[in-house]
C-alpha cells in the first residue's frame, strides 16, 4: 500500500514545523507549502513549495506540484497559513488600510477556500478506504470577540473560516470528507493565543488524520488531551 500523503499550507517555526515532523514519523509522505519554500525535496524527504497565500490562484498550483512529484492528491490538507494587520493607528482599530484587510482575508479565509476546493478534486482520485480529511487551524475567535485591535483581521478571518468549514463538514459527510476547525485551548478553555503548542498540533493532527470518530467540525483539544469540549 503506498503511503498517505499529507500537504501543509503556511508552514511556520512552530505548529507548521511540529505538524510536518510528527506527519513524517507516522509514515506520510510530506508536502509543506510556505513563501520560503525552495521547490524542491529536503534532506529529509519533505516537498518543499513556494507558495503565497496573498495571491488564492498559487493555491491551484501547489496541488498540481505535490500529484507531480507523488503521483497521487493529499488525503490530508492542513490549512495553517494565517496573517493579521495591526492598525496604523493606535487610537482607532478602523485605520487598517482596506488592501491591508483585502490581503489578510485571502490568506484567512480564501486561500483556504480554495484549497478545500482542490482537497475535494482530489479526494475524489483517492481510493475508498483513504482518509480524507482537511484540518484548518483555528483558534477562540470564531466565538469570541477579543478585545484586541490587533487582531481584527486575524479574527474576520477565523470567524469567517469556521462558518465554511462547518458547512462544509455537514455538506460533505455523505461522501466520507471531513473538514474541521482546530482550535487548542488551555485546561480550562481559555484562549491559548501566543501560548500554541506545535507538538499539541502535531499530535492532535496526526489522530484527526486516523480517524475523526466522535470529534465535531469545531474541534477544540488541549495537549495530552486531544478532543475536549467547552460547551
Amino acid at each position: 500500500m503506498a503511503a498517505p500523503i499529507v500537504l501543509i499550507l503556511g508552514s511556520g517555526p512552530r505548529v507548521g514545523a511540529a505538524v510536518s515532523e510528527t506527519f513524517a514519523a507516522n509514515g506520510y509522505k510530506v508536502a509543506v507549502a510556505a513563501r520560503k519554500g525552495t521547490n524542491s525535496k529536503t534532506e529529509n524527504g519533505v516537498l518543499s513549495i513556494k507558495a503565497d497565500f496573498t495571491h488564492p490562484e498559487s493555491v491551484t498550483t501547489v496541488f498540481d506540484a505535490v500529484k507531480a512529484e507523488f503521483g497521487a492528491a493529499p488525503g490530508i490538507v492542513i490549512y495553517n497559513a494565517a496573517a493579521l494587520t495591526p492598525p496604523s493607528d493606535k487610537e482607532s482599530a478602523l485605520s487598517i488600510p482596506a488592501a491591508k484587510v483585502t490581503s489578510d482575508l485571502n490568506v484567512n479565509v480564501v486561500s483556504p477556500y480554495v484549497a478545500a476546493q482542490e482537497a475535494i478534486k482530489g479526494w475524489a482520485t483517492l481510493p475508498a478506504h483513504a482518509k480524507k480529511t482537511f484540518i484548518y487551524t483555528g483558534n477562540i475567535q470564531n466565538e469570541a470577540v477579543l478585545p484586541v485591535p490587533m487582531m481584527l483581521n486575524l479574527g474576520v478571518g477565523k470567524a469567517a473560516s469556521a462558518y465554511w468549514v462547518g458547512l462544509a463538514d455537514g455538506a460533505y459527510s455523505a461522501q466520507g470528507y471531513r473538514f474541521i476547525y482546530a482550535d487548542e485551548r488551555h485546561p480550562d478553555g481559555k484562549f491559548k493565543g501566543m501560548a500554541l503548542d506545535g507538538p499539541a498540533h502535531g499530535d492532535f493532527y496526526a489522530q484527526l488524520a486516523k480517524s475523526t470518530e466522535g470529534v465535531p467540525w469545531h474541534a477544540t483539544f488541549v495537549k495530552d488531551k486531544g478532543y475536549v469540549s467547552f460547551k
